[in-house]
């Protein structure tokens, strides 16, 4: 690397890792760190500790080469979620993650006044929740942000996120590029009687379009990084998964569309129209510029198959083999191609967390076979791989029926890095050709540095979507599947069976 080149830095603390990838003039990724860190399951939430966030976020910079290159850098995160502060900045209540589903009622009830989807996750159905169970900490809560707006506003002293981050947390009006105005005057009304001593407007974070000044790292952020980064750098507006997503695959633009997968797992296509009424399985969020966009979001997705590799790994040490992750990963991938179509009628549920879209409070995974069934190596990876996508794709056939259309759906993350496996089964469940770029195992935080450059080398009035377009990918190779009608035929055949499992599933939660 040139002595001179400046670099972006994009950082993403997602579910099972932190990772930060730093970009130079020509897009390219050019060095990486990362951490890898977990959820706990403590006191009935899913949550991770503050503390973690920070030794994290250094752990991950000290892999990065070159930072003092940095010319513009912003921080993303998995999106929704719940962290409440007081007037000082101090946390109120344990961080409550996108993975908890205990916000049933509050989400039900705002769905109801909005006349609009409010899915559980979100930051509003946690904090119209803690206030329905009259939780000692609301009466003082001065701040309600993310994960990504807490360290954005830690690192620069700046309380905003951007309007994809923002659009999880409360609706936003696509005209204004703000929070919508006459649903939080129905939210002020609704909690009116409850005299509490703020409105909605003073706890939420500001809200910036992709491309605005988000301001600088400032001395006290660089201490916080133990001086691993210079003060000054200007950072773009905070950004969740789904915005950082869209951004890396160049899918910001009306009829396109992209699949995040690795632990959640969740389609973005952005619409040219609104759908004709509310489904509980869609949500309407924005691009990180502000354009509507029906999102797909599904909560279990790798977890139950990464479980499953490390127990085939634990088998293998028997023998004395020590396979490298990436190399398993690979070759399980790659051996659930010789599985049959149907995957021999074995069927996995890879419920690990509740579910929205098929309305599950929790999950237990499932492993079913039938007496005839073909339970092979391959057919049984397969059947993790497929349940995998199913839930999804309940979701996406309710946008088909909705008329809307998809010219290209482009998948990145973690499902996707084996070259051709995840991208061939996405096909066939989505019934349409899927595109996956060199960039695809990045993910987040390779689109969370595009929007840093975006922010830093962006020409005046030049939109996010002819930047990602003209400057960005329109040189990439990339490779692109058409759904094989043996494969869609057999993933349809398997999701009927998913479906039957369903039942199962809800009584598995019941008893056990």
């Amino acid at each position: 690397m040139s002595a001179m080149e400046k670099l972006c830095l994009g950082i993403e603390l997602g579910s099972t890792r932190i990772k930060a990838v730093a970009v130079d003039g020509q897009h390219t990724p050019v060095s990486s760190g990362d951490y890898i860190w977990a959820s706990s399951y403590e006191n009935g939430v899913w949550t991770y500790s503050l503390d973690e966030v920070w030794k994290g976020l250094k752990a991950t910079l000290s892999g990065v080469e070159h930072r003092e290159a940095v010319c513009a850098m912003g921080v993303s995160a998995m999106m929704h979620g719940y962290l409440a502060f007081d007037k000082d900045w101090n946390l109120l209540t344990p961080f409550r993650t996108w993975q908890n589903t205990i916000t049933g009622q509050a989400a039900a009830e705002l769905t109801a006044l909005f006349g609009f989807n409010i899915p559980q996750r979100w930051s509003i159905a946690h904090l119209y929740q803690a206030i329905l169970n009259e939780e000692p900490h609301v009466p003082q809560i001065a701040h309600i942000t993310t994960l990504a707006g807490y360290v954005h506003y830690m690192l620069t002293g700046v309380n905003a996120v951007g309007v994809g981050e923002a659009s999880g947390m409360f609706p936003i009006n696509s005209e204004t590029l703000d929070y919508d105005g006459e649903m939080m005057e129905k939210f002020n009304g609704l909690v009116k009687s409850r005299d509490l001593p703020w409105t909605l407007a003073n706890v939420l974070p500001r809200v910036l379009p992709a491309g605005a000044d988000a301001g600088a790292l400032t001395e006290r952020g660089t201490a916080l990084l133990d001086n691993l980064l210079t003060p000054g750098i200007p950072f773009a507006p905070a950004e969740g998964d789904a915005g950082t997503g869209m951004a890396a695959t160049n899918a910001v633009a009306p009829r396109r569309g992209n699949v995040s997968a690795g632990t959640s797992i969740f389609s973005m296509v952005v619409l040219e129209k609104p759908l004709s009424k509310v489904y509980e399985e869609i949500d309407l969020v924005t691009t990180p510029a502000g354009a509507p966009v029906a999102m797909v979001h599904c909560n279990n997705c790798t977890t139950d198959t990464n479980a499953w590799v490390g127990v085939l790994r634990e088998t293998a040490e028997l023998f004395g083999a020590a396979p490298p992750a990436d190399e398993l990963f690979t070759r399980l991938y790659q051996k659930s191609l010789d599985g049959n179509p149907d995957c021999g009628g074995v069927t996995v549920c890879n419920y690990l967390a509740g579910e929205g879209v098929t309305h599950m409070d929790a999950g237990r995974p499932l492993v079913v076979r039938m007496p005839e069934s073909r339970f092979t190596l391959a057919n049984f990876f397969r059947a993790q791989l497929y349940s995998t996508l199913v839930t999804l794709k309940i979701g996406m056939d309710i946008l088909a029926a909705e008329g809307v259309a998809i010219d290209s759906l482009t998948g990145h993350g973690g499902l996707f890095k084996t070259p051709m496996v995840g991208q061939t089964y996405m096909a066939a469940a989505c019934n349409a050709p899927v595109t996956c770029m060199e960039t695809a195992g990045e993910g987040g935080p390779y689109g969370m540095a595009l929007l840093a450059a975006y922010r830093a080398w962006r020409a005046e009035g030049e939109t996010l979507e002819d930047y990602l377009a003209c400057r960005v990918f329109a040189d990439v190779s990339a490779a692109t599947v058409q759904p094989d009608k043996e494969t869609v035929a057999g993933f349809d055949a398997y999701m009927e069976r998913y479906k039957a499992l369903l039942d199962v599933e809800r009584k598995a939660v019941e008893v056990l």
